[in-house]
């Protein structure tokens, strides 16, 4: 019994029964793999990062909760977190998040020099992003340079190199991330405000929404540039129209502010990144 309450409390940790946080990592990830590989990029990639994506945010919610658990007990949101109440210790979230990197650093080792290598980068960026929040005005923008770090690890999976293009659809992805991201903070804005914590929904202020909605339209503007000549343009549009739906439906849930309607288009975010990769694979597929 006490083993399974431990068990509980470790899955509770790692956000298991909210899939949401490692949807917004995979999507982008899997279809910059579609990209790199200009269709399917084989059963064994394709295990890596879905693999990989889940085992790397569960260590990173080990990290950010260590790292914010003086601050969490002041949210209400966050107040019941397993660290921040106490019921799991600090070393052993951080003795658990190690373990998960590990695997994923296992899968990475099936890969290339390249991944490897540019593997290293991507974990120091997950372990600044807790911290930024203390000093950066839009702590944002490292979170999204960190859940955007699946695309130029897909193409050195794939090619063995990070051209060009993979910068430039992990900027666009920065982009969708400080969307979502900015409409989270906005849920803890009162809170953050109180304690001192920088967010992107603070630095802002009234001006939060239509930067949001800026942001959404820049990242399916790059994404849909990048794949220009690459698949049918109808599918482009058809995508870019599927994903800019969703994108004006949240800002009818967004414009008021309220904590339920910024936390219910966060949450559904990954929808977003969904039918960005559906419109990929299926654009591969019908040149195929």
């Amino acid at each position: 019994m006490q083993a399974r309450a431990k068990l509980s409390l470790y899955l509770d940790l790692i956000r298991w029964n909210r899939p949401a946080g490692w949807l917004l990592l995979l999507w982008p990830s899997l279809s910059a793999l579609w990209i790199a590989a200009q269709g399917f990029p084989g059963w064994h990639l394709l295990a890596v990062f879905f693999l990989g994506t889940i085992l790397m945010r569960s260590a990173g919610c080990c990290v950010n909760d260590v790292a914010d658990r003086d601050f969490d007990r002041h949210v209400k949101r966050t107040a019941q977190r397993p660290v921040t109440r106490g019921a799991i210790s600090t070393r052993e979230a951080l003795g658990l998040g190690a373990v998960l990197a590990l695997a994923a650093f296992g899968l990475v080792l099936t890969t290339n020099a390249v991944t490897i290598a540019w593997s290293f980068a991507a974990l120091a960026i997950a372990v600044v992003y807790p911290y930024a929040k203390r000093y950066v005005s839009m702590p944002q923008a490292v979170l999204g340079v960190a859940f955007s770090f699946g695309i130029p690890m897909a193409f050195a999976a794939v090619q063995s190199r990070v051209p060009l293009t993979a910068w430039v659809l992990l900027l666009g992805n920065l982009f969708w991330v400080l969307a979502y991201d900015t409409e989270y903070a906005m849920v803890d804005r009162d809170d953050d405000l109180r304690i001192g914590m920088k967010t992107s929904a603070i630095t802002l202020g009234r001006a939060d929404v239509p930067v949001v909605m800026g942001c959404y339209a820049v990242y399916l503007a790059i994404w849909a540039c990048v794949l220009v000549g690459r698949i049918d343009g109808w599918v482009i549009a058809a995508t870019s129209a599927a994903a800019g739906a969703q994108a004006l439906w949240h800002y009818t849930l967004i414009r008021g502010r309220g904590r339920e309607g910024c936390f219910k288009a966060f949450r559904l975010n990954h929808w977003v990144g969904f039918a960005v990769f559906v419109g990929v694979v299926a654009g591969y597929a019908l040149r195929a």
